[in-house]
């Protein structure tokens, strides 16, 4: 898969839904926790707004705390900007180069998708992302980049009930590919949406 043409896709996609959103689902809460879907949106967009030297600011700001200085920028984009203009800043920049610190650019298309499921889960859109993008994803998942995010996912077999995937090993937690891969983010979903005997340990309560 052309993952750059994915990325730009994915992100004109996006742009599309967020338009399409009724003014009180911008204040609807994420699946990140804490975080509005305007925090989200503006979270994802912050890579091309900002130049290097205003995210070392940033960085100066929040006393070295990547979290820190990503939480307070989010919260402040988000108060500053509207809606159409959190929007435009994804579809205008389909091709913007960026990448996370880590991970390549892999770890910049999970980054979108991740972040855009953490919208449109939460606020019950059927969205399904294409199978492409979550597959080249999932078969990038390691036990390591799993802790990196959270996940508890020792004594678990994670199964697609659409794709032919699987990971781990243990007491089965099944689902669709994308709500797996929300999981292995390290996000809790909502009730019903993943089954198997260790599903609650990545469900909300």
């Amino acid at each position: 898969m052309d993952i750059r043409s994915a990325i730009a896709a994915e992100r004109r996609e996006l742009a599309d839904v967020l338009d399409g959103l009724p003014d009180e689902k911008w204040d609807a809460p994420s699946l990140c926790a804490g975080w509005r879907v305007r925090e989200v949106a503006a979270h994802m967009s912050l890579g091309f707004r900002y130049s290097v030297p205003q995210v070392a600011w940033q960085l100066v700001r929040a006393r070295g705390g990547l979290h820190r200085m990503t939480d307070r920028c989010a919260r402040e984009d988000a108060a500053r900007l509207s809606p159409r203009e959190l929007a435009r800043s994804l579809r205008d920049n389909a091709h913007h180069p960026w990448k996370p610190p880590v991970g390549g650019i892999e770890a910049a298309l999970g980054h979108d998708v991740v972040h855009g499921l953490d919208i449109t889960v939460a606020i019950g859109l059927d969205r399904r992302v294409p199978e492409d993008r979550v597959r080249v994803l999932l078969e990038g998942v390691t036990p390591k980049s799993a802790k990196f995010f959270g996940a508890e996912v020792e004594g678990v077999e994670f199964r697609a009930a659409d794709l032919g995937w699987s990971f781990g090993t243990g007491s089965p937690v099944s689902g669709a590919a994308q709500d797996l891969l929300l999981a292995l983010f390290g996000r809790k979903l909502p009730p019903g949406r993943l089954h198997g005997a260790a599903s609650a340990r990545f469900t909300i309560a």
